[in-house]
């Protein structure tokens, strides 16, 4: 059966889980989804929905992300509505994603510029607006610029952030603009950030996969490895973090912990989320907690490499869990 541009759109939809797909299809037209929805169900019913050619749209996405420096979740369903739309549909459709983006967060692109760029802005705006920026970027860049903004505008700033949450959507939406606006008007050797963070896209392109069929996964992995190994090897590594361990459902990670002793345990434990560490206490015994506790009072602190090599004995337990299938996500 050859696929229309729809149903290809269709049969990735189905190969992913509905959180993803939800995801993927956020801000499309409502009239595209409904069409992708008639077009799912007619697949599922007429028995159309074949490994093969599940296969090849997967492997045609994951190609098209690693053609990018950057990953878009709407670049390849943008492809295909092109091909069953049109051009002039399809622009029309990303023309509305962008707009339903900028409404809902109008800080979005601001996020991903260089903290020396933001400054450079800011510097210039007023404290108020500073502060609002600030209070919308992540923390940790939120304090770079921080520390590169000017004495004066640095303590202004900080100050009116306190006060951040009586300002209007309103107020918000035009202080994104004009620094938008700003943004634009740099020379053109300032660059965003997002261009050197390879990293972040290959680990979407491993929370995709993961949540894919073994044998399908298995296939993706492959076709990855013969165009770059190098990227296939980050992306199956990728595919499980430590901070994924908050997620992970609580059976296959007791069995990833047995055989962990307490010293290894505390070590891979030191500074570690919060909610990583709750994790793995509430799927060990009582008395492993209390080993894991004394372990942890006699402990210095200790080396990057000591704790690096402790998470990864654990990590490598749930990815050879994964390997038999038996892993599996709270959320998934």
């Amino acid at each position: 059966m050859t696929l229309t541009g729809k149903q290809r759109a269709a049969m990735l939809l189905m190969s992913l889980d509905a959180a993803t797909a939800s995801e993927l299809l956020k801000g499309v037209d409502a009239q595209v989804v409904q069409d992708l929805a008639v077009e799912v169900a007619y697949l599922d019913a007429a028995g159309h929905r074949s490994e093969k050619q599940a296969a090849e749209v997967a492997q045609q996405f994951c190609n098209s992300l690693h053609s990018r420096e950057t990953f878009e979740f709407g670049a390849f369903l943008n492809e295909m509505l092109k091909n069953a739309l049109g051009n002039d549909k399809a622009e029309h459709i990303q023309m509305q994603i962008q707009d339903s983006l900028h409404k809902r967060d109008p800080f979005i692109p601001i996020r991903s510029v260089d903290a020396r760029t933001i400054a450079a802005v800011l510097e210039h705006e007023h404290p108020q607006a500073a502060a609002v920026v600030l209070s919308e970027l992540p923390a940790k860049k939120s304090s770079e610029v921080l520390g590169l903004l000017g004495e004066s505008v640095r303590l202004t700033a900080v100050g009116r952030m306190t006060t951040c949450e009586s300002v209007t959507r309103e107020a918000r939406a035009r202080i994104a603009e004009a620094v938008r606006n700003r943004l634009k008007t740099l020379p053109s050797t300032v660059t965003p950030e997002a261009q050197a963070r390879p990293e972040q896209s290959l680990r979407k392109v491993a929370v995709i996969l993961r949540n894919l069929g073994p044998e399908l996964r298995e296939g993706l992995l492959g076709a990855i490895k013969q165009a770059d190994e190098e990227a296939s090897t980050k992306v199956a590594d990728l595919m499980i973090i430590w901070e994924d361990i908050s997620q992970v459902s609580d059976r296959p990670l007791q069995n990833a912990l047995r055989g962990i002793d307490a010293r290894k345990m505390a070590l891979a434990l030191f500074n570690s989320d919060e909610a990583v560490v709750q994790k793995i206490k509430a799927n060990i015994s009582e008395r492993a907690n209390e080993a894991l506790m004394e372990e942890a009072s006699l402990m210095s602190t200790p080396k990057e490499a000591e704790i690096k090599e402790a998470r990864e004995q654990i990590i490598a337990s749930l990815r050879t869990l994964d390997a038999k299938g038996e892993l599996t996500f709270m959320d998934a």
